[in-house]
């Protein structure tokens, strides 16, 4: 985990990628140091993740094209599906995960930033998928995920011609929530960050699971989910107290997760 930096202020975890001599790009060693991280940030007591890059000139360009040059097929089917293995865990973590992208994000990085559920952009971000122009589609997800936020034949359109993207236009296909000037990303990271971090722990853990268990299920399926995860929320000491401070027109004392 030498590239890696976490720090913890209050319920708000911060995770940088320091590798900024290579841009912040991904190795085989970084993927597993995350996703080790992500196991120990699972079962901490955060509430809400912020995931950035060292430096301000990428958030992270890719995984380490000499690191892969001389794989055989064998060898990069197994890198994939490391790289796809973490960022299946990166967005299923239990909490959710705010990427603040910080400069350049092409292929492994742009995977990783779509792995997040939100992904705030400093005015000098820009995303590509540029492994077909490498000889390979994109390894991690990238098309899949991107397709979702952004529509079928966009995600074709960006990944068959490697055009790069920047953050306003990031922002009008639905790439990014947000774009902020780069010295006001990490602020604007934490703002949000801390507002989810005090709301109840056990309502955001279910927003996210019913939003993820969602996509590409039938309504009345997904809307099961819900109403089970609805009800689950029935049995924590912080519904209860919220609830009764809004009926006696009072404000809920902080949410304890319990």
């Amino acid at each position: 985990m030498d590239n890696l930096l976490y720090e913890v202020k209050g319920f708000v975890g911060i995770l940088t990628i320091d590798r900024p001599e290579a841009l912040n790009a991904l190795n085989r060693n970084m993927i597993a140091g995350l996703s080790a991280l992500l196991d120990e940030i699972a079962v901490s007591e955060i509430r809400c993740l912020i995931l950035t890059g060292a430096g301000g000139k990428s958030f992270v360009a890719g995984a380490d094209i000499g690191e892969m040059a001389d794989l055989n097929p064998e060898q990069a089917e197994k890198f994939s599906i490391e790289g796809n293995m973490l960022m299946e865990k990166l967005e299923n973590l239990p909490i959710p995960v705010i990427a603040a992208v910080n400069g350049y994000a092409l292929g492994g990085g742009s995977e990783l930033a779509l792995a997040c559920d939100i992904r705030l952009a400093s005015e000098n971000a820009v995303f590509s998928l540029p492994e077909a122009g490498l000889g390979i589609p994109p390894g991690f997800g990238g098309v899949q995920r991107l397709a979702r936020v952004a529509g079928i034949a966009k995600a074709k359109e960006l990944a068959l011609t490697t055009n790069r993207v920047k953050a306003v236009e990031a922002l009008s296909i639905g790439l990014v929530n947000a774009v902020c000037p780069p010295e006001g990303l990490m602020d604007e990271a934490m703002r949000m960050a801390e507002k989810i971090a005090s709301n109840a722990p056990f309502a955001v853990k279910a927003i996210k699971q019913i939003a993820n268990e969602s996509v590409g299920v039938p309504l009345v399926k997904a809307s099961r989910t819900e109403a089970r995860l609805f009800g689950d929320c029935f049995a924590t000491g912080d519904q209860k107290q919220a609830m009764k401070a809004f009926l006696d027109k009072k404000k809920p004392e902080a949410f304890t997760g319990k």
